[in-house]
């Protein structure tokens, strides 16, 4: 079914069966779009005559574009396909993953199992992450906005609370405003820090639903905690998420880890370059991954730009940060070392100022 043309590249014809031609408008998308979307995301050529594909370019590359256009057909069958179904088939199999997943050899599919749906997680790192939740008692899942490091969390407590693996879970937060003073929030505890939770509750919600949500809140088999408020408590048998953990200090940082007991599991979420913290004082996120770096028994799971699930752009806007940013930091280092030589030269020349004094008075 294949022809390769030059070392570089390849050419591949795929014949999708059966010949829908409902489904292939379907997989196709209005005027083409998804067929677009796919040739620039991936950089190939993909041309079809009916059921007939045929897709040109790079070798991984039109690979990877083949495994997408298949599995996009055997989607269109059951629901309507958009442009944003296509960019998270996309992104699954995006080039860096796939060449892994090819390398490990494995084809062992990671799934979450929640009463209300099925979650698969997308790409080689989300699996690894889950698969680390699983593995280790505490975890880390450290990135940008977008990568599913919350989402997966809470997905892998529902399930382990379903199992019967741990008695409840625990979502907790470091109360800091991003920035803005939201003043005086009136009504209970949980009531107070709502706003801050809304991200763990749409996920409860979609995984269980409201009113069991509601139920199990009630009966504290799922808890909303402060994390100011974890104190001299000792968890045991509990599903413990620390959420937005850049912005805890050091104090609390070790303060939530000691609280870890018996047949508990720990996964702290966070991005490290959206510390909300007061000027001067240092994340204890930041701190903790260097005073932990290399123990046993501990997962850690970078998630990077190209993890991101969300709209394209939220990927490359990720991207043109992480450059601006890098680019900054280039800038302020050569001027301390610019200020530092003038500083050196500056000695020196005193230096020798003095030596010269001494050897005329002698």
């Amino acid at each position: 079914m294949s022809q390769p043309s030059t070392a570089a590249n390849r050419v591949i014809t795929l014949n999708l069966e059966p010949n829908d031609p409902q489904r292939l408008a379907n997989l196709c998308g209005q005027h083409d779009e998804h067929l677009k979307l796919i040739e620039a995301r991936l950089g190939v050529t993909l041309r079809n005559r009916g059921n007939v594909f045929q897709l040109a370019g790079g070798g991984p590359r039109v690979k990877a574009a083949a495994n997408v256009v298949e599995h996009l057909y055997r989607e269109a069958e059951a629901s309507e396909l958009t442009p944003d179904t296509v960019h998270l088939f996309l992104q699954e199999s995006g080039l860096q993953a796939l060449e892994e997943e090819e390398g490990s050899g494995g084809d062992d599919e990671v799934l979450l199992r929640t009463p209300k749906t099925l979650i698969k997680p997308r790409g080689l790192n989300q699996q690894n992450y889950v698969s680390s939740i699983r593995a280790h008692d505490i975890n880390f899942g450290i990135g940008p906005a977008g990568t599913g490091k919350t989402y997966l969390a809470v997905a892998a407590a529902v399930e382990a609370l379903n199992q019967q693996e741990v008695r409840r879970i625990l979502l907790v937060r470091p109360a800091v405003e991003a920035g803005e003073k939201l003043g005086f929030l009136p009504g209970d505890l949980a009531q107070k820090i709502d706003p801050y939770l809304r991200p763990l509750y749409d996920a409860l919600y979609e995984m269980i639903g409201f009113e069991q949500v509601a139920k199990l809140i009630e009966r504290q088999i799922i808890e909303i905690a402060p994390l100011a408020y974890m104190r001299g408590r000792t968890l045991n048998n509990a599903f413990i998420i620390l959420d937005e953990s850049q912005n805890t200090t050091r104090e609390q940082m070790k303060m939530f880890l000691t609280r870890i007991g018996f047949g508990s599991t720990a996964v702290i979420t966070g991005d490290i370059t959206q510390v909300d913290l007061p000027r001067g004082q240092t994340s204890g996120l930041i701190q903790v991954l260097e005073v932990l770096k290399g123990t046993p028994g501990i997962g850690v799971t970078h998630f990077a730009a190209k993890d991101v699930v969300r709209h394209p752009l939220v990927q490359r806007i990720i991207e043109a940060y992480d450059a601006f940013e890098a680019e900054e930091e280039a800038q302020a280092r050569a001027k301390r070392e610019a200020r530092e030589q003038e500083r050196e030269a500056l000695r020196q020349e005193r230096r020798e100022r003095q030596n010269g004094g001494g050897e005329a008075s002698s």
